[in-house]
């Protein structure tokens, strides 16, 4: 069996931060004073450390995705409101008008050009609805063509 060195073991527990007995208080107090300083520096760096890649996935999240899951959300109301007789674009580029909804298969069934083609698709690929796009903008110019002309001929105010 071997014998530990107890000195040995002391000065290994003085080392370490344990409350050394044969030490001064003094000593142990400004270690101590020392440690937590090194402490409050090193929360500080963690905390610099950390914030700039918080910054970056807030800053994405706001000005990227968010945004991003706004358009797709508008975009499937759009396609699931497509009614019979509306004008949609698709992703490829193709003008026609809805002849048929097929909710079950959630597909479409348009109508090209003049030589009447008829074609078959996913609702996925429909990017626009021209109908409620021109709809809405003729609300809106109405809307503004109201407000003009209220400030235009505004009753006077009663005095």
């Amino acid at each position: 069996m071997k014998h530990l060195n107890w000195k040995r073991a002391a000065a290994a527990l003085c080392g370490a931060g344990m409350v050394c007995l044969t030490g001064s208080l003094t000593v142990f107090a400004e270690d101590e004073a020392a440690a937590d300083a090194g402490t409050q520096a090193m929360g500080g760096t963690i905390v610099s450390t950390l914030a700039l890649p918080v910054l970056l996935i807030v800053f994405l999240y706001f000005f990227l995705i968010r945004p991003q899951q706004k358009q797709e959300k508008e975009t499937r109301n759009m396609q699931r409101n497509l009614q019979v007789g509306d004008e949609v674009v698709t992703i490829g580029g193709i003008v026609g008008i809805v002849l048929r909804v097929e909710e079950s298969t959630e597909t479409v069934v348009l109508e090209t050009g003049s030589d009447r083609l008829k074609i078959r698709m996913k609702l996925d690929a429909i990017k626009e609805n021209v109908t409620a796009t021109e709809q809405a903008a003729a609300e809106k110019a109405e809307k503004q063509k109201n407000r003009m002309k209220g400030i235009t001929t505004g009753k006077p105010k009663d005095e």
